[in-house]
């Protein structure tokens, strides 16, 4: 197969939404039906000893939450597909952002009950601003819920989204009969079946079949004729071009739970979703069809075989093609690197491959060369826009409880804070260690990961700092100088050794910004 077969048979997406909506279930059933898995683990389930495939880490099956975003690649009627599932929980959105800069579209699930929630509208809005392709999925239809046209209002005002309902629910809950899929054209019946395996279907090709009548009831069948024609004549015809563009959005029903509405989703997500798309670089717009090789570091993850102590960076492919035992140009720190065994990904299963094409993600073997965002190439001298570290809102003092165990610890915080999960920032007074994270969750992960990867202990003690903010100034301006000797017991380094503010209270930022014109503080370290 060529190099632009290739590309056009790629489909890079991830799954968003809010906790609990079920969206790792989703990635779960959609490995079923793709055919890469032959029986689904519940995330929760006590009944069902085996975990999902893709919350890997043990932190995550103790919780029954996604920490970190996990990438799973399957093969589906020859479209090679790339999931990234991410976590739901707001502690770790930072995760997720970065992971939207790697995705081509996007599945967003909703819970058919709470309806659009509020980490779903954050995260749709930075879909929104970057313009990626949406598909929402509206989950866990065999519970008691909304109505669907009241759910597809909601997502239209709450989202600031143009739907248009590529199928339809017949019933609701323990009412629930089957979905009319307006994408196919044909009508498929609910039955309660195993939820670890795929199970045979009813299906019905035409309204008009007296086996459906008999099947649903006559009363059912009327309000679902009357439903059709009020899409008709409501809701805006499907256009792929309008969907890829981001002014359209494409609306499915099911439950992931009980495999329904699954295998549909997936057969119109192969067919209109965006082959692998152009990213923008500091001084051009890549196209996957370049010949030259880049790509991007979008998460770094120490540890993923906690055994053999890897780090692992995540880079999206953006054009050319990525070989094994090929040396790559590493943009920052302007050095050729070579790669023996870059990685594909089954949640922690991974094989090496020897070629990968745009809209692939391929995990690198890492000994510490690489940060989010680093760009590698050919040899162009090109760094990919957008991934930006944000200002932390928790912060605490990090102390180590095993003075024995020091170097373990050193060594643990400084891999955890390449992958992205908290930044670190050193006083300049003391050289006191404080880790800054975007959600409080974060320290209870850094604190388990540190234990159980590292077998290092630490203790937090609590530090009243409201914002961190990247210092930029002339070093020798009056107000620099002025600046660093009054506020030096708030003064520390980031990682990279940027100087950072921490300032204690709102009003004292005011007043630091009010009163040192020649200085810019910055909320995000990209600047």
């Amino acid at each position: 197969m060529g190099f632009l077969e290739e590309i056009k048979r790629r489909r890079t997406f991830g799954i968003i939404s809010h906790p609990d909506a079920g969206k790792t279930t989703l990635t779960e059933k959609l490995l079923l039906f793709g055919g890469a898995i032959q029986e689904a683990g519940a995330v929760k389930s006590n009944k069902i000893k085996k975990s999902a495939t893709s919350d890997f880490m043990e932190i995550e099956r103790q919780r029954g939450i996604s920490v970190a975003t996990s990438v799973l690649a399957f093969v589906y009627k020859n479209k090679k597909i790339n999931i990234l599932d991410t976590p739901g929980h707001k502690d770790f959105a930072e995760d997720t952002f970065r992971t939207l800069t790697a995705v081509d579209s996007v599945i967003v699930v909703i819970d058919v009950a709470k309806g659009v929630e509020e980490q779903t509208e954050k995260l749709v809005e930075v879909c929104r601003m970057r313009k990626i392709p949406i598909i929402v999925f509206i989950n866990k239809l065999d519970r008691e819920g909304k109505d669907a046209f009241d759910l597809m209002d909601e997502v239209e005002q709450k989202l600031g989204l143009q739907v248009t309902p590529l199928s339809l629910p017949i019933g609701m809950g323990y009412d629930f009969k089957g979905i009319y899929n307006i994408w196919e054209k044909n009508i498929q019946l609910f039955q309660d079946e195993n939820k670890q395996t795929i199970g045979r279907k009813q299906y019905f090709d035409r309204l008009d079949d007296p086996g459906l009548e008999a099947a649903i009831g006559t009363q059912r069948l009327k309000t679902l004729k009357e439903e059709l024609e009020l899409i008709a004549g409501v809701y805006p015809a499907f256009d792929r071009q309008a969907y890829l563009k981001g002014n359209l959005q494409p609306v499915l029903f099911g439950s992931a739970l009980n495999n329904f509405g699954v295998q549909e989703l997936l057969n119109c997500f192969i067919e209109i979703a965006p082959e692998p798309l152009p990213k923008d670089a500091d001084d051009r717009r890549i196209e996957p069809t370049d010949k030259k090789f880049s790509g991007f570091v979008f998460k770094i993850h120490a540890n993923m075989d906690p055994n053999h102590r890897d780090r692992l960076a995540f880079v999206k492919i953006v054009s050319g093609t990525f070989e094994r035992n090929t040396p790559y140009h590493h943009v920052r720190l302007n050095k050729k690197l070579k790669f023996s065994s870059p990685n594909a990904f089954f949640a922690e299963k991974k094989q090496i491959v020897d070629v990968s094409y745009p809209g692939d993600i391929v995990g690198l073997h890492d000994t510490g060369n690489f940060k989010i965002g680093d760009t590698l190439t050919a040899g162009d001298e090109i760094q990919f826009k957008g991934i930006p570290s944000f200002s932390p809102e928790h912060f605490r003092y990090i102390n180590n409880n095993d003075p024995m165990k020091a170097k373990q610890l050193s060594k643990g915080i400084d891999q955890l804070m390449d992958e992205g999960v908290a930044q670190l920032f050193t006083l300049h007074m003391n050289g006191r260690k404080i880790i800054g994270t975007v959600g409080a969750l974060q320290f209870e992960v850094i604190q388990y990961r540190l234990l159980h990867e590292y077998g290092a202990q630490c203790s937090y003690e609590n530090l009243n700092v409201h914002k961190a903010c990247w210092v930029e100034a002339r070093n020798d301006s009056e107000d620099f100088i002025e600046f660093k000797r009054i506020k030096q017991k708030f003064l520390a380094h980031d990682k990279s050794g940027k100087l950072v503010f921490l300032a204690d209270s709102a009003f004292s930022l005011q007043m630091a910004q009010d009163k040192y014109k020649a200085i810019t503080f910055h909320y995000t370290s990209e600047f």
